[in-house]
């Protein structure tokens, strides 16, 4: 054979290999195949919130369901996001790129069929915070297999399901929604605030019922709900799954039992891995310990029956929303009067910490070590779940985006877990025109914004998602982050390490902020964190460095810095 022409060949062959090669790692990566250098814990935790109708339309058909309209007041209609959207986000790498660890979304299940008006316009159960049927689907998000298809793909990209679960109250009443009965849900007298008694015997707000969680009284099912299960068919099943439930358990058949088995049916079917509490100041502390009694068993039942399927050997988890619980309330919240209760002591592991958006205004060295000091202190073995925007909060860190760089640095750097709310990564509008309240908080995700690379304030989308995306990796790759001992190294050009040590893990990085470069290249100190000789991948340039005479020559960059060992 020619000696040229072999020569050509082998260039050929040698291009596919490595198009081979590339594609295949590409693959891999679309499909979140990572092998992670540390073992996940829900105290590092990147929680990615989003409302579900309010994501991605994955599937247009199921759009308008039970004859609902987009009638209502502005963003207050479902706008057609579903459970397959999500799937497909998924698929896409999207959470991946991001370094998201856990998904959760609103509530899924069936909602009222009708609309009402709180005095913020007419309003649908688009939210998923307005239940009718805690044993099916919404069909406005989708069905069961999809929802069983978005677990499982979580799960093959290494991503962990915290599910919304509801207990304090139904949806409203509409002229088509019933009322539950009298034995199931109080309307009256609306809640005050003053004590535990006045916070949870109470509705939150009118026309919204609340559950008599509290009652060890049996009661019967809703006539509409056994008239709903008979006209699908399933009446029969329901009935026998839930008398081998209270055979098994014991329990009397009063209400919160029914929405225990309830919400832990969809762990033992799916292997959702945790549940993020609603309302959790609103019903008496005890009830979350016996849900999460059932959701441990439950989890635990799936994990051995889908031994290829499961991600570890983790038990189940539960953050909850105790509004306007603070870090800085420690393990005892008061809920007026001088009545305090422990929630750590009642299930949880994690409480949504409700004072990051106001500590953000502090300088990163006020918030990092106050939070360190709590969470090593306090709180050691628990932790919290931070935020600067949410679904309900009007008075967000950045309301009008024009700190979404910081934003991002302060909550990803944050000691304890965080909570990315959608859009947090895209400067998704959180004012929007003709909205009343929290609706301005809950408009469609701009996906569209984020494929032109538009700009808002001044900042070009696309560089506030990376910006976003190379901290939530960060974390991803290093325990250290929300979980290791923080430590203040220099306060002028300012750096700051964490270390993680715990059963037999051990886990540092370095962080370096604000970095003034004035030449191409620049000096740094690793203060003895990483040692002569070692290699660190700075990941937010996603460059190496070696480490020589305890420093490393930094090439030009922003000014941040992510030092660890890959």
């Amino acid at each position: 054979m020619n000696k040229k022409y072999f020569l050509i060949l082998f260039l050929i062959f040698a291009a596919c290999k490595k198009l081979e090669t590339e594609t295949s790692d590409q693959s891999q990566e679309k499909a979140g195949i990572v092998t992670p250098q540390f073992p996940f814990e829900w105290g590092n935790a990147n929680v990615y919130f989003l409302l579900t109708d309010r994501f991605y339309n994955g599937e247009k058909a199921n759009d308008f369901q039970y004859d609902r309209k987009r009638d209502g007041a502005v963003l207050r209609n479902f706008m057609g996001g579903d459970l397959k959207g999500v799937t497909k986000k998924i698929e896409s790498g999207y959470f991946d790129t991001l370094g998201i660890t856990a998904i959760w979304f609103t509530p899924p299940v069936e909602q009222i069929h009708s609309f009402t008006d709180e005095g913020t316009g007419k309003t649908y159960g688009y939210h998923g915070y307005w239940a009718r049927d805690w044993t099916a689907i919404d069909p406005n998000f989708g069905t069961v297999e999809e929802l069983k298809e978005l677990i499982e793909t979580a799960h093959q990209h290494g991503i962990r399901i915290l599910m919304d679960a509801v207990m304090n109250h139904t949806g409203p009443v509409t002229p088509i929604d019933t009322q539950w009965s009298n034995e199931w849900v109080r309307t009256d007298p609306t809640c005050t605030f003053q004590d535990i008694e006045s916070t949870v015997e109470c509705t939150l707000v009118d026309n919204l019922p609340d559950i008599y969680t509290a009652k060890n009284e049996e009661v019967a099912l809703p006539d509409f709900l056994v008239e709903k299960w008979k006209a699908e068919g399933r009446y029969n099943q329901e009935i026998q799954e839930l008398d081998a439930f209270f055979e098994r358990t014991g329990y009397p058949k009063a209400p919160r039992y029914y929405l225990i088995k309830w919400l832990t049916d969809w762990v033992r079917e799916m292997g959702i891995d945790g549940f993020r509490v609603d309302t959790a100041k609103h019903t008496h502390a005890f009830i979350w310990a016996e849900l999460k009694k059932e959701a441990l068993s439950a989890l635990k039942e799936w994990k051995s029956a889908n031994p290829d399927k499961k991600l570890d050997d983790l038990e189940f988890f539960m953050t909850g929303e105790v509004y306007n619980y603070s870090l800085h309330d420690g393990q005892n919240f008061n809920m007026g009067n001088n009545e305090t209760v422990n929630f750590y002591k009642n299930g949880f592991e994690s409480l949504i910490n409700f004072s990051l958006k106001k500590d953000a205004y502090n300088s990163y060295e006020s918030i990092f070590s106050s939070f360190d000091q709590v969470l090593n202190g306090e709180l050691k073995g628990k932790s919290v779940l931070n935020y600067l925007t949410s679904h309900d909060d009007g008075e967000p860190f950045d309301l009008e985006r024009k700190k979404v760089f910081e934003a991002g640095t302060k909550l990803l750097l944050c000691p304890g877990s965080s909570q990315v709310y959608y859009g947090d990564e895209t400067a998704r509008p959180l004012i929007v025109e003709g909205a009343v309240g929290d609706a301005n908080l809950r408009s469609f995700m701009n996906w569209e914004a984020l494929a032109a690379n538009e700009k808002t304030n001044g900042f070009a989308i696309n560089n506030v998602y990376n910006h976003w995306a190379k901290l939530g990796r960060f974390r991803r790759a290093h325990l250290a982050v929300g979980m290791g001992k923080h430590t203040m190294l220099q306060e002028e050009l300012y750096v700051f390490k964490r270390e993680y040590v715990y059963n037999g893990v051990t886990d540092k990085v370095l962080v370096a902020l604000d970095l003034d470069f004035t030449s191409d290249f620049m000096q740094m100190d690793v203060f003895g964190v990483f040692e002569d000789g070692d290699k660190v991948k700075d990941y937010y340039s996603d460059k190496m460095y070696t480490v020589k005479e305890g420093k490393i020559v930094l090439q030009h960059q922003g000014g941040i810095v992510l030092l660890g060992k890959e």
